[in-house]
């Protein structure tokens, strides 16, 4: 069977037969994902034998490099039905963690699709108010995408308490989403020392803390290290990039606030 009709034909399937929790719910990718997703699965993930998560993570990651920034490329609201959108021909900071996750757990075009919903909602459920919307969600709401790592990384750790989605004015990022108490922790970006380097491994998802109310990061990304070498890969949306890239973890993160680390197994 050709490409096209391959894909036409899964498409048109998945889109009109996927179910979560027992609710249909429709996908969202054109012939360029469909193909990249079977590519990555190929080659990266088909073939990593016995490797550490972290290691398939940076391993899978790469394939993303110098993918355009898009932000915005979810579908669904308050207002609007949920679409489970899978779009590699531009990527947010978390939407590239998210499809990264999600390819590493794959073993084939559909079971992507399957680890896709996994990783961005809470119990499975393909609905707007069950995103992981807080990146912190991803340790805390199941199913769990990873473990919170950050009082390991570094004794320095700071814990803050934060009501999620609440604004400094009484309103919410996210209407009707709710107020989620949760406590934060992270390593101060000055804290940053050899032993830490040390500590963080390849395919550690990074948050970059936000001081504002109700937001848990301002930014994330992944640890790569390599050559004796320390990067935060990122889909970046500074004027100078627009892309995915590889930026230095210590140059880049000694002026934040701080940042969270979690890690998958």
């Amino acid at each position: 069977m050709k490409k096209t009709a391959l894909f036409l034909l899964l498409s048109a399937c998945l889109a009109s037969c996927t179910k979560s929790n027992g609710n249909q719910y429709e996908v969202k990718m054109d012939r360029f994902t469909f193909e990249k997703v079977n590519e990555v699965i190929r080659e990266k993930v088909m073939t990593s034998g016995e490797v550490e998560h972290g290691n398939l993570v940076s391993s899978v990651s790469s394939a993303f490099l110098n993918t355009p920034y898009k932000g915005n490329t979810l579908v669904g609201s308050a207002d609007t039905n949920e679409i489970l959108v899978a779009d590699f021909n531009g990527v947010d900071c978390f939407t590239l963690i998210d499809y990264v996750e999600a390819l590493t757990r794959a073993k084939d075009y559909k079971s992507f699709i399957n680890k896709l919903v996994e990783t961005r909602y809470a119990q499975g459920n393909v609905a707007y108010f069950s995103r992981k919307h807080f990146f912190t969600d991803w340790s805390a709401v199941a199913p769990y995408n990873a473990t919170d790592v950050t009082r390991k990384i570094s004794s320095d750790y700071v814990s803050v308490q934060k009501n999620l989605n609440a604004k400094a004015d009484g309103g919410e990022y996210i209407p009707n989403l709710g107020i989620i108490p949760r406590e934060i922790n992270y390593i101060p970006g000055h804290a940053i020392d050899a032993a830490v380097l040390a500590k963080l491994k390849s395919g550690d998802y990074i948050g970059v803390h936000s001081k504002l109310p109700g937001l848990d990061v301002s930014h994330t990304g992944i640890i790569i290290k390599t050559a004796g070498k320390v990067w935060f890969r990122n889909a970046s949306s500074l004027a100078s990039n627009m892309k995915v890239v590889d930026s230095p973890f210590v140059e880049y993160m000694t002026s934040k606030p701080g940042f969270i680390v979690l890690r998958a197994d």
